[in-house]
C-alpha cells in the first residue's frame, strides 16, 4: 500500500474539562444553561475552585483544529499538532493525551495558562461551556517549526488563528513555508463571527494560499452575501481548487477545478450532540486525499464520519470505534 499523506495543523489546543453539575449550580454560578461563553481569568478561576468540591471531572484534548488532528491519527493518517500551553496542570494533562493518542506532539509552552473549555453537564444532558483561551493567545511565528511545515504533505488551520496578530503572523509564516515546499495548504473557517470580523482578509488568503477551504452554510453566506449554499460553493470555487460549503442536513457542495459535486447527508434526523460535526467533516475528507481518493470520495468519507460523530455526545470518537469506522469506510 503507498505511504499516506501527513498532516500538520496549528490550532488552539484547549483542555475539555467534563463535569456533571445541578441546575442549582448554574444558578449559583450566574450561567445560562445551553450557552458557549468566552470567559476571563477570574471566571475560570471561580469555576476551576468550583470543580474541586464536585465528582473527577474528566479531560480530554479540544480545540476546532486538535479535533481535526486527532481524528485524523486514530484513522491512520500521521499527524503533528502545533498550538500553546501553559506549564501548568492542565498543559501537562493535554499533553500527555496528545501523546497518548499517537499525535506528534509540536506544543510550545507560554507563561500563561493553558486554554480551557470547562463543560458543565446537567442531568438534562445540556452543556454549558465556559472557555478561556489563555496561552493559546499567546502562540507567534516563533513558535512555527520550519521543518515540520514543509515535510508535512498538508497543513491545516481554522479561522479562528486570525483574533490575534502573533497567531495570524505564525499561520502567514507557515503559509509561505507551505508554499516554498509543496505543502498542500487546508483551511477550515470554522467560526462565522471571525467571517463577520476578517471578511476581506479571508477572501484574500482563501485566493491567494489555499487549496481545500471548508465552510458552513453561514459562514459562506457571511462571506458572499449570499443565501444558496450551491452558489457559493460555486463562487468559493473559482477561488481555490477545492471548496467544500456544508449544507447541515441536506450534505455539503463541493467545487473540485470548477465541477461541483452534491454529497448526500449520513447520519441521524435529528443529532444528540453536534459538536465537532465541522471538525470531523475536514478530518474525513483530509483523510481521503491522504490515501489518494478524488474529491467525491473524500467528501462521502467526510459526511459519513460527521453522521457517525453527530450520534453522540462529544468531538472526538473512542478509540474502540475506529475499526468499525474504518470498516464503513471501507463500504462507502
Amino acid at each position: 500500500m503507498d505511504k499516506t499523506g501527513t498532516v500538520y495543523g496549528i490550532g488552539n489546543p484547549l483542555i475539555d474539562v467534563i463535569v456533571s453539575v445541578s441546575d442549582d449550580d448554574l444558578e449559583t454560578l450566574g450561567l445560562h444553561k445551553g450557552t458557549m461563553n468566552l470567559i476571563n481569568l477570574d471566571k475560570r478561576l471561580e469555576l476551576t475552585q468550583f470543580i474541586k468540591s464536585k465528582k473527577q471531572p474528566s479531560f480530554s484534548c479540544g480545540g476546532s483544529c486538535p479535533n481535526t488532528i486527532i481524528t485524523l491519527r486514530a484513522l491512520g493518517v500521521e499527524t503533528t499538532l502545533a498550538g500553546k500551553i501553559g506549564s501548568d496542570e492542565y498543559g501537562a494533562i493535554y499533553r500527555e493525551r496528545l501523546t497518548a493518542l499517537g499525535v506528534k506532539d509540536n506544543l510550545a509552552v507560554s507563561e500563561n495558562v493553558t486554554g480551557s473549555s470547562i463543560i458543565l453537564i446537567t442531568p438534562d444532558s445540556e452543556r454549558t461551556m465556559n472557555t478561556y483561551l489563555g496561552a493559546n493567545r499567546d502562540f507567534n511565528s516563533d513558535d512555527v517549526v520550519e521543518s515540520e511545515v514543509a515535510n508535512a504533505d498538508y497543513f491545516h488551520f481554522t479561522g479562528y488563528m486570525w483574533d490575534t496578530e502573533n497567531q495570524k503572523q505564525a499561520i502567514k509564516k507557515a503559509l509561505k513555508i507551505a508554499k516554498a515546499n509543496g505543502t498542500a495548504i487546508s483551511f477550515d473557517i470554522a467560526d462565522p463571527f471571525a467571517v463577520g470580523r476578517y471578511h476581506d482578509s479571508f477572501l484574500e488568503l482563501i485566493k491567494e494560499s489555499c487549496d481545500v477551504v471548508f465552510a458552513n452554510k453561514e459562514e459562506a453566506r457571511i462571506m458572499f452575501d449570499n443565501y444558496d449554499p450551491y452558489e457559493c460553493c460555486k463562487t468559493m470555487g473559482k477561488l481555490c481548487e477545492t471548496a467544500i460549503v456544508k449544507n447541515g442536513k441536506k450534505g455539503s457542495f463541493i467545487s473540485h477545478k470548477g465541477h461541483i459535486f452534491e454529497i448526500p447527508v449520513q447520519g441521524p434526523e435529528t443529532p444528540v450532540d453536534t459538536t465537532g460535526a465541522g471538525d470531523t467533516y475536514a478530518a474525513g475528507f483530509l483523510y481521503g486525499l491522504c490515501n489518494g481518493m478524488d474529491v467525491e470520495k473524500s467528501g462521502t468519507i467526510a459526511s459519513l464520519l460527521a453522521g457517525q460523530i453527530i450520534k453522540q455526545v462529544g468531538a472526538q470518537f473512542a478509540l474502540e470505534k475506529i475499526p468499525q469506522l474504518k470498516q464503513m469506510i471501507a463500504q462507502a
